[in-house]
């Protein structure tokens, strides 16, 4: 679900150059001793078409998803963009990721 989502969310955001979205989540990892699955939190930034993440490394090439397959996106913000930290603005959100699917939420 994740990287599909993800591919559409960036697809829109081309369209919104005034728009970011902070997306938050869950990947799969191996943890432990045991090698058991665990989750480990991440949070992406999505903006003009492209996403990076702010937790973990981002490949270099944008043709590649910055999620693995087993990532689990569980909301959204939208901001302001361009991101000012020192003075950032939410206009919508938390909400499900998919309520940024309708272009007329963003």
């Amino acid at each position: 679900m994740g990287v599909s989502l993800l591919a559409q969310l960036e697809a829109i955001s081309r369209g919104r150059p005034d728009r970011v979205l902070r997306l938050r989540g869950n990947l799969p990892s191996a943890g432990g001793v045991s090698g058991e699955q665990t989750e480990e939190a991440f949070e992406l930034l999505v903006f003009r078409g492209f996403s990076c993440s702010v937790t973990h490394p981002t490949e270099f090439d944008p043709d590649q998803s910055c999620l693995p397959d087993g990532a689990v996106i569980s909301e959204a913000e939208l901001l302001q963009g361009p991101l000012d930290p020192a003075a950032e603005r939410i206009l919508a959100g938390p909400v499900d990721p998919e309520h940024f699917l309708d272009p007329v939420h963003w």
